[in-house]
């Protein structure tokens, strides 16, 4: 998925200073954005005062939209680098297609993975034929500087491990929970999991300690450590815990996003990540020019054109130890 913004503010990301050592329960503030010709998303990160979330550095959740009688999602190729995509859904699909070659439509409960590594480019589109109704959460994991490098890859799992038991049912998405790991390919040390609560049931989640975890609300009123969320809510949780408590008065599901705290300072901008102003500048000349990111074929329309560069230079700050 891509930051349509046409004025994206660079972000400076990750380092250990602003990591809280201890638990907390911070509600993040989302901002609505536009997506293609009929998506609204909410940008819950990065956003004021929280950038990561372990290497997690970007969320967006949409819908759920009646899109029966509109083209729903419809973004048209874009560039990526330094970063992995992953495309969740709760309710209608998303045809895939990227500069590799790889064209695959993503239903509920699929998980489509995209490491950008050096260079890739895709599309997303609602299929022509779709569901009415289109639901889920697009997100993006940092890569670190010994694999950002890599080459490109498309992954899609049509099956993914549970785990189950004590009132829950949690799908690992990437990276491990509760022992269970996903066959996804991961480079750094996290979990994606999307969990439901069937209604009046309670639960006690074990996480890791030295992991920073927030909550992602889909659907119903989920109650994570004590705090309700409404769908489409980001809960940062901190660090510090070995168990998360759980309840639901309703049907509910949500998806928990944590890993260890990511050490490198990066910059983000567009729907790049790189560690420097001039790399930020190459990628989207790159772009710009045709070279390095491949064509994306099949899809109907032009691609999309990269904003202006910020008139100052694109800073991140040493990595912190």
């Amino acid at each position: 998925m891509s930051n349509l913004d046409l004025q994206p503010a660079p972000t400076q990301c990750g380092g250990r200073q602003d990591i809280t050592a201890q638990p907390v329960r911070e509600l993040l503030p989302a901002k609505n954005v536009p997506l293609g010709e009929s998506t609204i998303v909410r940008r819950l990160l990065p956003g004021i005062g929280r950038r990561m979330i372990g290497a997690w550095c970007f969320v967006d959740h949409y819908g759920p939209d009646d899109i029966a009688d509109e083209p729903g999602m419809q973004v048209a190729p874009h560039p990526h680098m330094g970063l992995q995509t992953v495309s969740w859904l709760h309710a209608g699909e998303v045809l895939h297609r990227d500069s590799l070659g790889s064209l695959q439509t993503l239903r509920p409960g699929q998980l489509g993975l995209m490491t950008s590594g050096r260079a890739i480019a895709h599309a997303e589109q609602s299929p022509r034929e779709h569901a009415p109704v289109l639901h889920g959460a697009q997100l993006w994991v940092a890569l670190p500087d010994a694999h950002r490098h890599t080459d490109p890859a498309w992954e899609h799992h049509a099956e993914l491990p549970r785990v189950t038991g004590g009132g829950i049912d949690a799908t690992v998405i990437m990276g491990e929970l509760d022992g269970t790991r996903s066959p996804a390919t991961a480079f750094s040390p996290l979990v994606g999991a999307d969990i439901t609560l069937p209604a009046g049931s309670s639960a006690r989640l074990p996480v890791q300690p030295d992991f920073e975890y927030a909550a992602l609300t889909m659907s119903g009123e989920a109650e994570v450590d004590g705090v309700r969320l409404a769908p489409g809510s980001l809960l940062h949780l901190g660090c510090g815990r070995r168990e998360l408590p759980l309840r639901a008065d309703v049907d509910s599901a949500f998806m928990l996003l944590g890993g260890e705290p990511f050490e490198e300072r990066i910059v983000m901008w567009w729907n790049f990540v790189g560690r420097s102003h001039e790399e930020i500048a190459q990628a989207r000349e790159d772009w710009t020019t045709g070279s390095r990111f491949g064509e994306v074929r099949g899809y109907d329309g032009p691609a999309l054109k990269a904003p202006a560069l910020p008139p100052v230079a694109l800073k991140p700050r040493g990595r912190v130890r």
